[in-house]
């Protein structure tokens, strides 16, 4: 594919497919959907190109987006930006003033686009602190609404242009100035291990991921297809594979309004042929889809429970370690009576029936997960990127193999490092880190390699398995070295756990803090007559305390002597991106929790 700008990319489909619906939005659950054509959208991103142009921002200056959920706004916003050469800045609505403040004055934004009055004020409260920002604009606000606020409405900044702004004959000559290797936006890492950095990537390197779909292909996408777009735009799989994919192959971007409406966007108003998630959400869906079945009558629970074995074992034969293996004939008579019985009327209720792709990325997905929902027929390809090189690796349609994030993308390439590290080089991976030269150095050795502190193992056909990162790795005080993410992963298969974290780092043994499942635990606790009226009491009776000694045994069965959790600590509140616990993208910051439950962790070293 001839190297271009994401504005040249959208304006080929606008040329392309101008009739076809390009989004589909709404403002409130009490709403209809307005659905936009690529004519239409392409009428509004150059009405506030001209706004953008008149207000005196040029190429090359910083725009902040943030916002809480995905926007129609967003992506105006951003084609127009591009189609000036102005560098976005994505922000997650999730992040603190404080945070949000740090983005601002370490990209040296001129101008911030939020959503609405909340994420504007956490601005407002820091803005003596950013002598570059000169612009802020409210998405949803009314100008009346700004005129005591300094800042600006969205639709105003269109008004400008219209008053004041340039034709589009001088703003298309801005445009075609506007080259592939450019830059085009910093995205910040999620700040796991330290200070969050801002990668620098152009438009070639967002739009690697987009055409190797299309250029392999991937998947069969065109303007018949419908993307759910839930995902944070912040997030990097979200902007290549939710948004600029559907834009370059014609498909149809329908907004969610946020985790509350999810659920039923996906399984009956939207009924998307495409979504991009994180495994937390497929986890949500089956227990679900476990609790619903709990609640069946005794003979249907029993043939509802034969039919997800059955599905996971067919899921083991077709998608397990050794590759595609075909089914007895025993096998493949009773996976044809559960699909027919069980499991079509299963995958119709949790996604609408009409998916056809679901990649899973920001965090491994669970085995037991990837085999439920596979063998129910649900498509999910895992796969593996970064905020600085895009995708990486994807799972083919048909070609999935459980536990791997599957095989390099076209002109990525991939190898380990004597230590197992992952690098990668690629068309996708960033310029370096903004004003960063020391940390860019550290990340991309002489030869173009970028490091993506990632351990990993490759297989003799090219899956690639990510094991844990490279800073994560437990090294015991008797030079045994764990990798906790994949321990983590088995105890998170308990429906009594949230989320486990494990330590032991220069200790004897292997420690975990505990998140419990509070619903479960208290409905257990219910059961067998325990009173909840005090968590931290329930939390520290022997009952609950064996239970969970119990469940961590029975799901570490299989590892080595030295990996197992010898010592937990069962925390009273779940992690959460309020508390701190989490990254936008609901990763667990390790060294936070670390800080936040030293006392717990004191408390089982001297066990």
């Amino acid at each position: 594919m001839q190297p271009r700008s994401l504005y040249t990319m959208f304006q080929q489909t606008v040329q392309t497919y101008p009739n076809a619906n390009a989004v589909g939005f709404r403002s409130s659950r009490n709403q209809d959907y307005t659905f936009w054509t690529y004519q239409q959208l392409d009428a509004e991103v150059r009405a506030f190109r001209r706004g953008l142009d008149a207000l005196g921002l040029r190429k090359g200056d910083r725009l902040a987006l943030m916002s809480h959920e995905n926007r129609v706004e967003w992506a105006i916003a951003d084609l127009a930006a591009q189609s000036l050469g102005i560098v976005t800045v994505p922000i997650y609505g999730t992040l603190t003033a404080t945070q949000v403040a740090y983005y601002l004055r370490d990209s040296g934004a001129r101008m911030a686009i939020v959503a609405d009055q909340k994420q504007r004020q956490k601005i407002q409260a820091h803005r003596a602190e950013l002598p570059s920002l000169e612009f802020l604009v409210s998405m949803t606000e009314t100008q009346a609404d700004l005129e005591s606020a300094e800042a600006l409405a969205f639709n105003e900044v269109k008004a400008l242009g219209i008053r004041t702004g340039k034709s589009e004959a001088e703003l298309d000559a801005l445009s075609a100035q506007v080259q592939p290797d450019d830059l085009a936006t910093l995205i910040y890492t999620s700040g796991t291990t330290g200070e969050p950095k801002g990668a620098m990537l152009t438009h070639a390197s967002l739009l690697h991921t987009p055409d190797a779909v299309v250029e392999e292909p991937i998947a069969q996408l065109g303007p018949g297809d419908v993307f759910l777009s839930f995902l944070p735009l912040s997030h990097i799989t979200e902007r290549v594979g939710g948004y600029y994919l559907p834009l370059r192959v014609g498909a149809c971007i329908v907004y969610s309004l946020g985790l509350m409406t999810f659920i039923d966007e996906l399984q009956r108003l939207v009924r998307p042929t495409a979504l991009l998630c994180v495994p937390r959400l497929w986890e949500a869906i089956y227990e679900k889809v476990e609790d619903t079945i709990k609640k069946t009558p005794p003979q249907k629970r029993r043939v509802a429970e034969w039919a997800l074995a059955i599905a996971r074992k067919v899921a083991r034969k077709r998608y397990g370690a050794e590759g595609f293996q075909h089914l007895d004939p025993l096998l493949a008579l009773q996976y044809a009576i559960a699909e027919r019985l069980v499991l079509r009327k299963i995958r119709e209720r949790v996604t609408g029936g009409r998916l056809r792709y679901c990649v899973s990325g920001g965090a491994p997905l669970a085995p037991h997960l990837a085999e439920i929902f596979l063998g129910l027929g649900v498509p999910i390809m895992e796969g593996y990127g970064l905020s600085e090189a895009g995708v990486i690796t994807i799972n083919r349609p048909g070609q999935q193999r459980i536990g791997t994030v599957g095989t390099r993308l076209p002109h990525v390439e991939l190898k380990l490092s004597q230590d197992g590290e992952i690098l990668v080089r690629s068309p996708g991976c960033m310029k370096g880190y903004y004003n960063k030269p020391q940390d860019t150095q550290e990340t991309i050795d002489e030869e173009g390699w970028l490091h993506t502190g990632d351990i990993g193992e490759l297989s003799a056909d090219g899956y690639l398995k990510i094991t844990d990162r490279k800073k994560d790795i437990l090294v015991l005080s008797n030079g045994k070295k764990v990798a906790p993410q994949s321990i983590e992963a088995l105890l998170k298969q308990s429906r009594f756990i949230a989320e486990a974290v494990l330590f032991g780092d220069q200790q004897s043994l292997v420690s975990a803090l505990i998140v419990p499942d509070f619903e479960r635990l208290e409905a257990w606790a219910n059961e067998t007559g325990l009173p909840t009226d005090n968590r931290e009491t329930l939390l520290k009776s022997p009952e609950v305390q064996k239970l969970y000694r119990n469940e961590i045994d029975a799901y570490t069965t299989d590892l080595a002597d030295f990996e197992k959790v010898r010592s937990f600590q069962l925390v009273p509140n779940a992690f959460s991106i309020e508390g701190g616990e989490l990254t936008p993208t609901l990763k667990v910051k390790r060294r936070f929790v670390a800080e936040k439950y030293a006392a717990f962790l004191t408390a089982m070293e001297k066990r």
